[in-house]
């Protein structure tokens, strides 16, 4: 009779690569469910908030207020949607959260030496506003796309358009479009028309240099294009998201 075999050891992975699954793991888990969470719950604050403050802080700004209050998209202006896609992102409802054609141009651009346009899109624009940091390194990019994969994935255009109108930078410290309308119009963004929301859209993406309460000739001419912009989307814009 032949002796028994003696069992073999099983393998052990190396103590970093179950580390790694570890942190994997904990970061899929962590991430998703952050932006599973918004879909549902309006984020009383955003990564680009909590940055502001500390800014003013750091500068001992004491006159610092950060304005922000929370509306939902069935209250915000029809204009102040459209206006914002017309300038900033008008395949918005057909796009899976980037824009190629958008990115291609503006790689052509940079390459031959010109100014890039931009290339985000809506969805870039909340991942980036509501989760990271502002930069240009290449990880912030990496976790820009990722999590605006995650945006498509789990909320529908409603909900990322409802993010980006209250989440956006519009002025010093006032973020949302209802904040901004009651701060330069003394209204609610229920109640702001075409010419107001176009001007409002016209300040991005630098509302700390351009101004809707004393706009610049060229935020006026941007503020006439967005308006004319917003009256060529279809009519079904809205609808279809």
């Amino acid at each position: 009779m032949a002796p028994p075999r003696p069992k073999k050891t099983p393998l052990r992975r190396p103590w970093w690569l179950r580390w790694s699954a570890r942190l994997v793991a904990s970061w899929l888990v962590v991430s998703v469910g952050a932006v599973a969470l918004v879909r549902f719950i309006d984020p009383p604050t955003s990564a680009f908030m909590v940055a502001r403050r500390l800014e003013a802080r750091r500068a001992n700004d004491r006159g610092f207020t950060l304005k922000q209050t929370w509306l939902p998209l069935s209250r915000i202006s029809p204009h102040l949607q459209l206006a914002f896609i017309a300038g900033e992102d008008q395949k918005f409802a057909n796009h899976w959260g980037f824009d190629v054609q958008a990115i291609e141009d503006a790689m052509e651009d940079h390459l031959e030496g010109r100014s890039s346009r931009g290339a985000s899109t809506l969805t870039q624009q909340v991942a980036k506003n509501l989760f990271l940091w502002n930069g240009h390194s290449w990880v912030r990019k990496a976790l820009e796309a990722y999590f605006t994969v995650l945006l498509e994935l789990l909320l529908p255009k409603r909900r990322i358009l409802e993010l980006h109108l209250n989440l956006a930078e519009l002025g010093n410290g006032v973020y949302g479009v209802e904040a901004a309308t009651r701060a330069f119009y003394g209204k609610s963004a229920a109640t702001v028309g075409p010419q107001e929301a176009a001007a409002l859209a016209a300040v991005l993406p630098n509302p700390r240099a351009r101004r809707v309460s004393a706009p610049s000739p060229s935020v006026q001419e941007r503020a006439e294009w967005i308006a004319d912009q917003a009256r060529r989307l279809p009519p079904d814009t809205l609808r279809s998201l």
